[in-house]
C-alpha cells in the first residue's frame, strides 16, 4: 500500500539526542554534563567524536531538507533557526567535551559576525564565558602532586568551584596567607597529549592537499601552530610572558597585566592577581556611551602595540573573556599562553612590514607580499588578492585619522578576500602566517564588538616614537608634524 506525505514525513528519523529541551535548560544541562567528563586524550577516541559530531550535523540537515519540501516558507524558516540551534548545541558539546585545539576552534569562530549562522555563533560565544569547568575530582590528583600537598594548606582559602574555564585549563578563586586575592589557573589533565592527537588526525583531513604545489608551506603552518599550542601548556613560559608584559605598563596608561606569584606556580597550575571587573560582553550590555566605548578600544590598540615595539611580543589572543574592565576603570589584559615572540629574525619582517604599514602605498606592499608569500613575477592573481588582503588589514593604521570599526561591510570584505584565498587554496607564505592572521581578525573583531572609532595610527606612532626608532625616511608628513 502506498504512503502518504504525512506517513512519509513521520518515517524520518527524529531528534532523538538528549539535546532536545529550549535552550534556557538545555544548555546549562549540557554544560554541567561535561563537568564530569576527562579530557579524551587518544587519538582515535578524539577522531572518533569529531567524526560522530560530522555525522550528526549532516544528518539534521539534511532531514530539515526533505521536511522543507512539505512545508510553507515560515515554517520552514522556523524549522531551520530549530535545526541551527539543535546544530549548534552539539558543536557546543563535542567542543566542551574535547576542549583543547578544538574548542579554540569554536572560541575562532565565535568572533566573526555572519561567518555562521545566528545561532551558531550566540551558542559558541559560551566558549569566551561559560565553557564547563572540569569537577574537582578529576584535578585532585594531578594539583596535589603539582604543588606537593592539598591546596586547602597551601592556601588561606581555596574555591574547588572554578569560576572561570576555556580551552586549556580552568580558574579557580583563591586567598594567599599574606591576603593577596588571587586567581588559580589549573590544566586540564592530558591537555597537551590531547593537542598532538587532534593535530595528527588533521593531517589526515589535509591528505589532498599533500598534491597542492603549496603543500609544504601548509604543513610547516600546522606544524607552527602545533608548536605554538603545545607551548601554551607551558605555565611557567606563561609566567615569564606575563611578568615581562606587566614592566611594560604604568599606572597612567591604564592597563594593567596580573602579577605572577610564582612560589605558587608551576609548569601546569598559574598563580595570579586576581582583577575584579567584567568582560566586554558584559560592558557592551550596559548599554555604554560611544566615549566610553572608545576609551576601551583604545587602551586595547596602545596595549596592543606596546606589547609589539617595546616588548617584542605579538599578542594574537583577541577574545573577549582576555579582556577585563576593571572595576577602578583600568582594562585588564589576561591570557598570555598563545604568544609570536619577536626575536631577531622576526623583528626584521616587521621591521620592513613597517613601511608599507606605516605609507600604504602600493609600491612599498607589493616587495614584502613578494617576498612573505614566496609569489613569482607570473602569479598576478595570487598577488592581487593578498595585496587587496594586506590592504585591508593595513587600512585602519595608514588611514589615519578616526576609523570606525563598526563599519561591517567593511570588516566583512576582509572576511571575504581570506575566504577566497583560502578556496583558491593560496596558503604558501610564511609558517607564522595562520597565526598572525587569525590574531588580526580576533583584533577587529573586538573593535567591531565594541563599535568603538579610533585613531589608531595616532597611538602606534605614540607607542614606536617611545622606543626611539627613527623612521622619518618614510613617516607620513602629518604625522611628522605631529611629532
Amino acid at each position: 500500500m502506498a504512503l502518504n506525505v504525512s506517513e512519509l514525513l513521520t518515517a524520518l528519523p527524529q531528534e532523538t539526542d538528549e539535546i532536545t529541551t529550549p535552550v534556557v535548560t538545555g544548555v546549562p544541562a549540557l554544560l554541567s554534563r561535561a563537568s564530569y567528563q576527562p579530557v579524551p586524550v587518544g587519538r582515535i577516541r578524539r577522531l572518533t567524536a569529531l567524526g560522530t559530531l560530522q555525522a550528526k550535523i549532516a544528518a539534521a540537515y539534511l532531514f530539515h531538507w526533505l521536511r522543507g519540501w512539505f512545508k510553507s516558507s515560515d515554517d520552514n524558516q522556523r524549522l531551520l533557526a530549530e535545526t541551527h540551534w539543535r546544530t549548534a548545541l552539539r558543536v557546543l558539546d563535542s567542543m566542551t567535551y574535547l576542549r583543547g585545539a578544538v574548542m579554540k576552534i569554536g572560541q575562532t569562530l565565535a568572533n566573526f559576525p555572519d561567518i555562521a549562522p545566528v545561532a551558531f555563533v550566540d551558542t559558541l560565544e559560551r566558549l569566551h564565558f561559560d565553557a564547563p569547568p572540569m569537577h574537582w575530582s578529576l584535578l585532585r590528583e594531578m594539583v596535589h602532586n603539582e604543588l606537593e600537598d592539598d591546596p586547602e594548606s597551601r592556601f588561606a582559602s581555596f574555591d574547588k568551584q572554578a569560576f572561570a574555564a576555556a580551552s586549556l585549563g580552568q580558574v579557580h578563586r583563591a586567598r594567599l596567607f599574606s591576603g593577596d586575592e588571587v586567581a588559580v589557573k589549573i590544566q586540564y589533565p592530558g591537555i597537551a597529549r590531547s593537542i598532538e592527537a587532534d593535530f595528527r588526525n588533521l593531517f589526515l583531513f589535509l591528505l589532498p592537499a599533500r598534491l597542492s604545489k603549496d603543500w609544504d608551506s601548509t604543513k610547516d603552518q600546522f606544524d607552527d601552530l602545533r608548536r605554538r599550542l603545545e607551548l601554551e601548556t607551558d605555565y611557567e613560559l606563561e609566567a615569564a610572558n606575563l611578568q615581562k608584559a606587566r614592566a611594560l605598563f604604568h599606572a597612567a596608561d591604564g592597563i594593567v597585566v596580573p602579577r605572577v606569584f610564582t612560589q605558587f606556580s608551576t609548569g601546569r597550575i598559574l598563580t595570579m592577581e586576581r582583577l575584579e571587573g567584567v568582560h566586554i560582553t558584559q560592558f557592551m550590555a550596559r548599554n555604554p556611551s560611544q566615549e566610553e566605548r572608545n576609551n576601551i578600544a583604545k587602551k586595547i590598540v596602545r596595549a596592543w602595540y606596546r606589547l609589539m615595539y617595546s616588548g617584542r611580543m605579538l599578542y594574537v589572543d583577541f577574545h573577549p573573556g582576555n579582556f577585563l574592565i576593571c572595576d577602578d576603570g583600568r582594562l585588564g589584559v589576561l591570557d598570555f599562553g598563545f604568544i609570536v615572540p619577536l626575536d631577531d629574525t622576526e623583528w626584521e619582517w616587521f621591521r620592513k612590514i613597517d613601511r608599507p604599514l606605516t605609507t600604504g602605498l602600493r609600491e612599498d606592499r607589493l616587495p614584502i607580499l613578494k617576498a612573505w608569500s614566496d609569489i613569482g613575477d607570473d602569479e598576478t592573481e595570487r598577488l592581487r588578492l593578498n595585496d587587496e588582503y594586506a590592504e585591508w588589514s593595513w587600512l585602519s593604521r595608514y588611514r589615519g585619522g578616526e576609523f570606525d570599526f563598526s563599519n561591517e561591510a567593511e570588516f566583512r570584505r576582509g572576511i571575504n578576500l581570506f575566504t577566497e584565498m583560502v578556496r583558491r587554496r593560496y596558503s604558501r607564505a610564511r609558517p607564522n602566517t595562520p597565526t598572525i592572521a587569525r590574531g588580526q581578525f580576533a583584533w577587529w573583531s573586538i573593535l567591531f564588538q565594541l563599535k568603538a572609532k579610533v585613531d589608531v595610527r595616532s597611538i602606534a606612532e605614540e607607542e614606536i616614537k617611545a622606543t626611539g626608532w627613527d623612521r622619518s625616511e618614510y613617516t607620513p608628513r602629518e604625522v611628522q608634524e605631529v611629532q
